[in-house]
């Protein structure tokens, strides 16, 4: 009788050689930065203003980087972003999935409603989407409302487990069957040696402590009165003048969500960065100033206004910024899932070697000499 199911490949490696050292690798090849220019992005926000509403009111466009696979349509290979827009008046039908979100206002503002958390959200706010939230965006303003999304769905898709619920009936709370099996006396978790080697029950598995996930919302003008603080680092400063949006729920792996983070630079014009790479991916949105990165060598100006994939993973980029006005851009990067994996082989300095963030030793920078030189 005829099997019919699909078998694997068999791929023999033993005479095959180890792929390329990281020292000599170019991923930027393979997954080359581009840019979604602000002419483009005013283009699609009034192509989209312009159509019929959506039955589930989604005004929505997804940037698509062109060697992304279907499923895992992503701008890197695991941050899907789009740009949604709503006019004066409208709202989302809700909806929740397994995906966790950052959004980004552009334009206008509203209200943001996650989960039991109601947010008023204005030009340059970000605010996060934690996982199966139900939500949905209002724009009760008089202006058209525009915002980036980021969210891990593009790693979901290749995963082929993205679970998406229009309109999802709101559940009750109800008691956990792990909790009854608690009470019964279940197995505790224990050591089989003196390593941290331990044997953990099912009761446990598929009852883990929870720990809350929050709707959290980083106001603009907060956050750049501490930002603009950073300014006056001076030029001898070799770090990078940002603040992480944290959410203490991520805890050491220094998330925005539990697979990336948002930060938000300000760059005082005429800076140049010190050139590094680091296996995580990066987005770069920039809403004032203008500069250019180089990455792999390539130069690649922006602007205000420009979305940009402006470092492929273990690529070595720097940015620098034009004379002006200073620039402030959020960037959104895997960093998160790749300290988790222990996979975040980062190299602060070209001449020294990498080495996997969350693991051993990290870097540092020269803050306080600097801030004792600017005199701040």
């Amino acid at each position: 009788m005829k099997d019919n199911n699909p078998q694997p490949l068999l791929v023999d490696l033993s005479d095959t050689p180890a792929p390329c050292a990281p020292a000599k690798a170019k991923p930027a090849k393979d997954w080359p930065p581009i840019t979604i220019t602000r002419e483009m992005m005013d283009e699609q926000i009034q192509r989209l203003a312009d159509q019929p509403r959506p039955a589930h009111g989604r005004r929505q466009v997804m940037f698509v980087h062109p060697s992304a696979p279907t499923p895992g349509r992503g701008l890197t290979p695991g941050v899907q972003v789009t740009l949604d827009v709503l006019k004066p008046g409208e709202e989302t039908v809700p909806i929740r999935h397994n995906s966790t979100q950052v959004n980004f206002c552009l334009r206008g503002g509203g209200v943001a409603e996650v989960g039991n958390r109601r947010i008023n959200v204005g030009q340059y706010d970000v605010w996060n989407h934690p996982s199966y939230a139900t939500y949905r965006h209002i724009n009760n303003g008089k202006e058209l409302q525009a915002r980036l999304t980021y969210s891990n769905a593009a790693l979901l898709e290749m995963m082929r487990v993205h679970m998406v619920e229009e309109d999802p009936v709101a559940e009750q709370a109800t008691s956990s069957v792990g909790d009854s099996g608690n009470e019964l006396g279940s197995l505790p978790t224990f050591d089989i040696g003196e390593d941290g080697a331990a044997l953990m029950p099912y009761e446990t598995l598929i009852n883990p402590p929870s720990v809350p996930s929050p709707a959290l919302h980083w106001p603009w003008q907060t956050v750049k009165e501490n930002l603009d603080r950073l300014e006056a680092l001076g030029e001898s400063y070799v770090g990078r003048r940002l603040y992480l949006l944290f959410n203490r729920k991520t805890e050491r792996f220094n998330g925005t969500t539990p697979n990336f983070f948002a930060t938000i630079t300000i760059r005082p014009p005429g800076i140049v960065d010190k050139p590094h790479r680091h296996v995580s991916s990066s987005i770069n949105y920039y809403f004032k100033g203008s500069g250019y990165s180089r990455v792999e060598g390539k130069r690649y100006p922006w602007k205000a206004g420009d979305l940009m994939v402006s470092a492929p993973g273990w690529a070595v980029h720097h940015h620098a910024s034009d004379a002006g006005d200073p620039v402030y851009e959020l960037t959104i990067q895997d960093q998160p899932l790749n300290i988790y994996m222990e996979s975040l082989l980062w190299q602060e300095d070209l001449a020294e070697p990498g080495r996997i963030l969350g693991v051993g030793e990290g870097f540092s920078t020269n803050h306080i000499a600097a801030t004792e030189v600017s005199g701040g």
